[in-house]
């Protein structure tokens, strides 16, 4: 059994994810600004990961830092990538890994590129978010080697607004957007979170993101 932080838990892969650790028995605290009901089995600690003292706080014996948050500004917090350098030094300080819900938006469409974001086709309402995105995996791969990170990248069409079943079968892939044979690009948030759970149990990948679809 693992101790693992989830910031976002009251979110749409936060919330999945913190289910699918509690239901494999990890000992999970659930993170928010604001704490609202949550999954059974999970505590609740109400603060900001823009607050340090705070983060090294709820992290104290932590095996897992999992951050399911936007990262693009919200209401009156910046964005995430500002508080990396201070998440970083307490997951080195913990020996937690860090593992985060990236977005589909700097896979590559191809390989070799372009990415998903820099497309004509990428809506421009979700591009600044996109970007914050893409910022922060860059971050992490130019971090020191003692910060043990991962990185998940979902499929396109992820979110509540598409929420799917739970089959347990999925793909797992690399830099490349995962698309089925009609070129839709989709994964529930079930499905998402039993990928992301399955990482933090096996290591699999080590300092690197990787995305997964049907």
């Amino acid at each position: 059994m693992a101790k693992v932080v989830v910031f976002g838990i009251t979110g749409y892969a936060g919330g999945h994810i913190g289910a699918e650790l509690a239901a494999r028995g990890h000992q999970v605290t659930g993170v928010a600004r604001k704490l609202s009901t949550l999954p059974d089995g999970i505590a609740g600690e109400a603060g900001s990961i823009h607050d340090a003292d705070f983060v090294r706080r709820v992290t104290e014996g932590a095996d897992h830092i999992v951050v399911a948050l936007r990262f693009g500004p919200q209401a009156d917090e910046p964005q995430l990538i500002e508080a990396l350098p201070s998440l970083i030094e307490t997951a080195v300080a913990r020996g937690a890994r860090l593992g985060f819900v990236g977005g589909a938006g700097s896979l590559q469409v191809a390989e070799g590129g372009p990415d998903l974001v820099d497309t004509p086709s990428f809506p421009e309402a979700y591009k600044g978010e996109a970007l914050a995105a893409r910022d922060a995996l860059v971050a992490l791969r130019a971090s020191d080697s003692a910060l043990d990170w991962f990185y998940v990248s979902p499929a396109a069409a992820f979110g509540g607004y598409n929420p799917g079943e739970k089959t347990g079968e999925f793909r797992v892939g690399g830099d490349v957007l995962l698309t089925d044979a009609k070129g839709d690009s989709y994964i529930s948030g079930a499905d998402f979170a039993i990928a992301f759970v399955d990482e933090i149990e096996s290591g699999a990948h080590r300092r690197a993101r990787f995305t997964v679809a049907y």
